[in-house]
């Protein structure tokens, strides 16, 4: 017999309710009830944090009645930001963002409107002569006009 997703899903909704800073990015049930919960937060996560989620589900099911595996995890530093929720964690942080169009790395100066506010410099051709020239550029960019989104780890802090 196979977990029903909706129930897992109860019960991730119920710990989660324990910590509203916290909130769902995945959650999957693969054949043989592996079951794998992605969380993200306003914050920094600690592992307590993934394991009261964890204790959220494995306490409210049996395995005497269903055998399963649940791994609990944090959203990874490489993974896409999926949310407009995970954005605002990261303002002043640098992200690579594609759009339909291009792919901008640029810091993320805030968001608004339902819009990303990002600035960067870019290199153009200089208006006379040869060469190129540094420019300060801004965009507004909608979520819904988002591809993908990352934060760029910079080791060199």
């Amino acid at each position: 017999m196979a977990l029903e997703k909706e129930q897992i899903m109860a019960l991730v909704k119920e710990g989660l309710q324990e910590d509203e800073s916290l909130f769902l990015i995945d959650l999957q049930i693969s054949g043989g009830n592996n079951i794998k919960v992605i969380i993200d937060g306003d914050r920094d996560l600690s592992i307590s944090d993934c394991v009261n989620i964890s204790r959220a589900i494995e306490h409210n099911l049996d395995r005497e009645i269903e055998d399963f595996s649940l791994e609990v995890a944090s959203c990874g530093a490489t993974e896409p930001l999926k949310y407009p929720r995970q954005y605002q964690k990261n303002v002043g942080r640098k992200l690579s963002v594609t759009t339909g169009e291009e792919t901008i790395d640029a810091d993320l100066i805030g968001i608004e409107d339902n819009k990303i506010h990002l600035k960067w410099v870019a290199k153009e051709p200089k208006p006379v002569g040869k060469g190129k020239h540094k420019v300060q550029k801004e965009a507004k960019i909608a979520f819904d006009d988002i591809v993908k989104a990352q934060v760029i780890i910079n080791f060199n802090k």
